[in-house]
């Protein structure tokens, strides 16, 4: 759209050749965005940047895509694998990315799509899978728009520290409820300016910082873009506020439930425009929702229970919904109403929706394709929206959301529509990785088990 261009504090590759030229730049960092939302890739020394990546790519193992969240090789993947022999993907810069990094220095980053050798785009790649639904909404005259608002919780302890711990007895950066404290933020704010603005200077809208309501939590928000751009910005910040707390010998989760009080949330802003600009969502002549929008809204809410393995994707992604959390278990829509799955906001040019549903962990790639996915069904099929909730949708009867990972893998492997949207190699890719991730829980013995089990068993 004409009023959303390219963000101008992005560098053009002309900028980064004087960059690298006058040694302002010695390092390129080449990252792609892997199953588990996590940026992986390779420092570059600027010169052999420009005299061989800039050109060719560079390559990476296919293994990247097919392990779990420990690094670990497992079997079962079809796309790749010990008899298939491990090989490479190509990293296929893309230049509409290149970012400053102000806080590591001479660095810049520069995000890419996989490619297997002969230049096919490696569908399972979660970028590969949203530009996909980018495509197919472009076909049908639209333009998606996103934003998402993820929180963390910060200790006043180092990363190693934490490991060296067990994650237990850690100390919080704020010991009571600081939601929207102005107090409880100040306590952090040299901190939460830092990425504020190492943020800008990488090419994000910063919008505001605001206390949350567990013990040193905290969100940083930034403006909606074109739903590629916000799910680039999503990785690089969450990478990046890792790196600026451990910086200040700090560190922070954005795990979807640390512990027994508030969980960790990423609502994501979702709407559409035509390609020409054009509001879609809004009639301005009658001051009311479209058509088109209530089918899309209906569409998310006929796929949610089935796509909702790409909205929650770990084990630890369930414990977030609980009853009066803030986390949504129904399947509903409203009105600007914090108990739905579904919250509709804004009117005419700002009328979105808000899925209130992901956590901190979630792969934003693969939310949004997720959300835009059963919208656009929605639009193709005229799915009829339902009267919007009014009051609790936690005890309105409402169909709930998958409590479990197990249950949601196995509406997801089910789904007809998934499969239709995604493609079977991507759907199977995924319901892969949530058996991966549900062996490994179910063999491992846990401190609760402990606890109860030791002496008194």
């Amino acid at each position: 759209m004409t009023d959303h261009p390219r963000n101008p504090r992005l560098l053009s590759i002309d900028a980064l050749k004087d960059l690298i030229r006058s040694g302002e730049v010695d390092t390129v960092v080449v990252a792609f965005t892997d199953m588990q939302g996590r940026l992986q890739g390779k420092r570059l020394h600027a010169q052999f940047f420009l005299d061989e990546a800039l050109a060719h790519g560079t390559e990476g193992c296919n293994y990247l895509l097919s392990v779990d969240v420990d690094m670990n090789t497992v079997p079962g993947y079809e796309m790749s694998s010990w008899e298939k022999g491990y090989g490479d993907m190509i990293f296929a810069l893309d230049l509409d990315t290149i970012r400053h990094l102000p806080h590591l220095p001479g660095s810049v980053m520069i995000q890419t799509d996989l490619t297997w050798l002969d230049g096919e785009l490696v569908h399972q790649s979660p970028r590969s899978i949203l530009k996909a639904q980018q495509a197919r909404a472009a076909a049908a005259g639209f333009t998606a728009f996103a934003g998402t608002e993820l929180e963390f919780i910060l200790f006043n302890d180092t990363y190693e520290d934490a490991w060296d711990a067990g994650y237990k007895g850690l100390t919080p950066a704020n010991q009571y409820n600081i939601d929207y404290s102005i107090l409880g933020t100040t306590r952090i704010e040299p901190l939460l300016r830092d990425i504020r603005n190492t943020m800008y200077a990488a090419g994000l809208t910063v919008e505001s910082a605001k206390g949350e309501c567990n013990l040193g939590q905290h969100e940083i928000a930034f403006r909606f873009e074109e739903v590629l751009a916000t799910a680039d910005n999503h990785v690089v910040y969450k990478n990046t506020a890792k790196e600026i707390a451990e910086q200040h010998g700090r560190a922070l989760t954005f795990m979807a439930k640390f512990d027994e009080r508030e969980g960790n949330s990423c609502h994501i802003h979702l709407s559409l425009r035509g390609t020409d600009g054009s509001l879609v969502f809004w009639d301005k002549d009658k001051g009311e929702r479209t058509p088109l929008y209530d089918h899309f809204i209906a569409g998310i809410l006929h796929t949610m229970r089935e796509f909702t393995l790409l909205y929650a994707p770990n084990v630890n992604s369930y414990k977030r919904f609980a009853l009066g959390s803030f986390a949504p278990t129904a399947v509903a829509w409203g009105l600007d109403n914090r108990t739905c799955s579904v919250r509709l906001v804004g009117q005419g040019n700002s009328a979105r929706l808000e899925n209130r549903l992901p956590g901190g962990d979630v792969n934003p790639y693969l939310a949004i394709a997720a959300m835009m996915a059963g919208g656009l069904y929605g639009i193709e099929n005229e799915l009829e929206l339902e009267p919007a909730l009014v009051g609790n949708a936690y005890t309105s009867g409402k169909p709930t959301v998958p409590t479990t990972l197990r249950e949601a893998r196995d509406l997801f492997a089910a789904s007809s529509i998934g499969r239709a949207a995604f493609g079977d190699d991507v759907v199977e890719h995924y319901v892969h990785a949530a058996d991966v991730e549900l062996a490994a829980f179910e063999s491992t013995v846990t401190d609760w088990e402990l606890r109860r089990g030791f002496e008194r068993f």
